[in-house]
């Protein structure tokens, strides 16, 4: 089964020896969007003037998805109405980033490992265990931004979550940051999906931006 475009993304965050996540907030916010972006291409939700509106509540049969779905299903049930797409983002961060961390064990490619900061703070890293997924996904990666290769759907998909939450040093490090920056633009307004994809993306980045946003002004008042 190939990894979801939010394993993807977190592949390419996690630090391999270390198994800390990299710009954890940017991380968390672009694992959310993925799992949302998910959705939208396998028909289950739609984003629909700036709100995540479920159309297809069926299962996909992944199990980290399927918990996102269902979440965003209870924030549209009874009479309430469907999550902005700032907000679906924010609620899902911690659920979409658990269930992208377990499929990744679940796979092999890392491991779980716990601790405690100063013997009282629990802390889960995830260090890498094989890295061949990883170097694939940034040699197809590297093809399509550095080298100039048409992108399919998914890949395409997986530059504008890289973009819209500015993951670019994680995506491509040793690389002509502004040159990475300027491909990775061109291909997440590029015409290669629909108009409700489109839109789901803009939203999603967008919507990452903001959370990214209140959070450094969060941190910075506490």
């Amino acid at each position: 089964m190939e990894a979801t475009l939010g394993e993807q993304v977190l592949l390419l965050s996690l630090d391999d020896e270390t198994g800390r996540v990299r710009e954890e907030t940017r991380t968390a916010c672009a694992v959310a969007g993925a799992a949302v972006l998910e959705l939208v291409l396998a028909g289950r939700v739609e984003v629909v003037d700036d709100r995540v509106c479920v159309r297809d509540p069926g299962p996909l049969g992944n199990p980290a998805l399927d918990e996102v779905l269902a979440r965003i299903a209870e924030g549209n049930g009874g009479k309430r109405r469907p999550r902005r797409t700032k907000d679906c983002v924010q609620h899902l961060r911690k659920a979409a980033v658990s269930g992208a961390n377990r499929a990744l064990v679940e796979r092999g490619l890392v491991r779980e490992e716990k601790s405690k900061v100063l013997g009282l703070f629990p802390v889960t890293r995830y260090p890498e265990t094989d890295g061949s997924m990883e170097k694939a996904l940034r040699q197809r990666l590297e093809a399509v931004v550095l080298g100039g290769e048409q992108p399919d759907e998914r890949t395409a998909s997986l530059v504008a979550l890289v973009h819209g939450a500015k993951l670019h040093r994680q995506a491509f490090p040793g690389a002509d940051q502004r040159a990475a920056r300027s491909r990775t633009k061109e291909i997440a307004e590029g015409r290669w999906a629909g108009e409700a994809v489109r839109g789901a993306i803009e939203a999603i980045q967008a919507a990452t931006a903001a959370v990214v946003a209140a959070t450094a002004a969060a941190g910075a008042a506490g």
